[in-house]
């Protein structure tokens, strides 16, 4: 593999993202659905007085939970493509903690207060693999100017959850408040990360980032993005196959 040209899969991209954006709005979509006819509380809800809702949610979030595993396949492109410097620690540490985690809250909390997080993530997932999929069609990628935006979406969704999860533990409703430290804690390692993240790429590497495109750029989403190489890049090498 060291010797051998970079793979393209510009046309398996387009079609693992446009999965990842479909998967992702339908997650998004019956888990909002299912929390309105659960009659959810928004401020801390247990895992047992939903009703058949509750049981909607436990299907929805198992797809959740199988979408985490689905992702490592971004690890796999940028090995394929040879974008190693995009395998940074934030990618490994978020790829690599969120299924583990989600596999034991599937195990002990499948409902109830969970759905949260999983809801907005699931939205800015939305947004995110839409982005990806259109950043590897070389004809669109020049008009995509909102990939720092989907970051700033990103570190709201942390904050909103963070919100979310300390009003549970002033207003307790019988959820396991070991979870609920736990989720903070983690909360708080992703906004730091995120966050020194977005300074990097866009306040002290702004200028030069805009003439990068998405997807084989440094500047990475989440610190991790899956698709083509810049522009230039692209020109500039022989790829073996598309």
């Amino acid at each position: 593999m060291k010797n051998k040209e970079p793979f393209s899969c510009r046309r398996v991209l387009v079609v693992y993202n446009i999965g990842l954006t479909l998967l992702s709005f339908y997650m998004f979509y019956e888990l909002v659905t299912g929390a309105w006819e659960g009659g959810y509380n928004f401020f801390c809800q247990d895992t047992h007085s939903g009703g058949e809702a509750d049981m909607k949610i436990v299907r929805v979030l198992w797809w959740y939970y199988f979408s985490k595993l689905i992702e490592f396949m971004d690890t796999f492109f940028f090995i394929l493509r040879k974008n190693n410097h995009q395998i940074t620690f934030l990618h490994v540490y978020h790829h690599a903690t969120m299924p583990n985690i989600w596999w034991f809250v599937m195990n002990w909390v499948p409902c109830g207060h969970s759905y949260f997080g999983a809801s907005l993530n699931s939205f800015i997932h939305v947004l995110m693999y839409s982005y990806y999929g259109l950043s590897a069609i070389p004809a669109v990628r020049p008009y995509l100017w909102w990939k720092k935006y989907i970051t700033q979406g990103q570190l709201i969704q942390f904050l909103l959850t963070m919100f979310q999860t300390t009003c549970a533990v002033f207003r307790p409703c019988g959820f396991p408040m070991g979870w609920l430290y736990f989720q903070i804690c983690y909360l708080i390692s992703l906004i730091a990360l995120f966050s020194n993240f977005y300074i990097q790429t866009y306040k002290k590497h702004g200028l030069s980032r805009r003439k990068e495109y998405q997807n084989g750029s440094a500047a990475s989403l989440n610190g991790h993005s899956n698709g083509v190489s810049s522009l230039d890049n692209v020109t500039q090498r022989k790829l073996r196959k598309d």
